[in-house]
């Protein structure tokens, strides 16, 4: 009996039975575009060493109380006993110790370490919400419109239009401080949880539209293909049609605009917070840390060094493992 080519493809081994010394016949191994994928990462030199550091990252990350009990700082303590009578900290490179592995901020001795830790922790979860509630929403309005088109699809264009037209700095400047007095008084503590959450709902505000375009755009170029021409024919509903048929033949590029939002949102959190926006002295930021060390520069290099040098290689390392998983997404890559 003959085979097609389809079948010889998908082959993985083919054993003779009952005949323990009997040859093997072996053919070629089948596979899908995620594993696909996956192979081309793992080949993939940067994309390994990238993702090796996001991983350690996002683990800190996540331990930052246990490593706050096992180095014994909180990153609101202050060693004013540690600073010399101008306020800067004594001993070499900004008070770096055994017990300070960063050393401590000027004037207030707060030790850098477990305030990188716990900004690290800022930073990552207000990008990975902001991004995750920024794909769902573009993923829904981009499919819809792309789908059912007409009058749904022209409202949410005009939506997408208007909202990138306007100002995201100048929006964030004058959003951010009108919902804080809105909920708190001119001199009421605010809780660090409502600037981290203004902040995640300003991202999401403007972040969606990039993602709703390009899932509108594969949408369109799928909807008039045999498969869904045929799901059509057999009665499928709207969300079958939407998250059966179409979304799992365009989860490649929603994926690699996933990996390159957070860094993006990373970088937006830091620089709102750099100009006082959104969190509060009392949240760990690299953004206000890096603000408060420009005084600095001269006198404490230290303080602006290591906050600048995280960010730096989290906002790297998002960026080359993005690059990497679009390459190896891309099924006309060869690598």
């Amino acid at each position: 009996m003959s085979m097609s080519p389809v079948e010889g493809v998908a082959l993985v081994e083919i054993e003779s039975g009952g005949d323990a010394d009997a040859p093997k016949v072996k053919g070629f191994v089948g596979r899908s575009p995620g594993q696909l994928a996956l192979i081309r990462l793992r080949r993939d030199r940067t994309a390994v060493v990238s993702g090796a550091m996001l991983v350690v990252f996002v683990l800190v990350a996540l331990a930052a109380p246990l490593i706050e009990a096992l180095y014994g700082i909180s990153p609101r303590d202050q060693f004013q006993n540690k600073l010399d009578g101008f306020g800067m900290p004594l001993g070499y490179a900004g008070g770096v110790s055994g017990d300070h592995f960063f050393g401590l901020e000027p004037n207030l001795g707060r030790d850098i370490f477990i305030r990188l830790i716990y900004g690290l922790r800022t930073s990552l979860l207000i990008a990975f919400a902001a991004a995750v509630i920024t794909a769902v929403l573009g993923i829904a309005l981009g499919a819809l419109a792309g789908y059912l088109g007409g009058w749904f699809d022209t409202v949410i264009n005009w939506i997408t239009d208007l909202t990138l037209a306007m100002p995201f700095l100048v929006i964030a400047l004058a959003l951010t401080p009108t919902l804080t007095l809105r909920f708190y008084g001119e001199r009421d503590a605010v809780d660090p949880a409502f600037g981290v959450g203004v902040l995640i709902a300003v991202f999401a505000i403007f972040g969606w539209t990039s993602t709703a375009r390009l899932v509108r755009g594969q949408v369109i170029a799928l909807r008039e293909r045999e498969f869904v021409e045929a799901a059509k024919a057999s009665g499928a509903g709207l969300g079958h049609m939407v998250f059966r048929q179409l979304l799992p033949n365009i989860w490649a590029p929603i994926l690699v605009s996933f990996s390159l939002a957070v860094p993006q949102f990373i970088t937006s959190e830091a620089a709102l917070s750099f100009i006082g926006v959104g969190l509060t002295e009392e949240t760990p930021s690299f953004g206000r840390m890096i603000y408060q060390s420009l005084d600095y520069l001269q006198t404490d290099p230290a303080f602006v060094f290591f906050p600048g040098i995280t960010i730096f290689a989290l906002v790297f390392a998002f960026n080359l493992f993005g690059d990497a998983l679009r390459d190896a997404l891309d099924p006309k890559s060869s690598r």
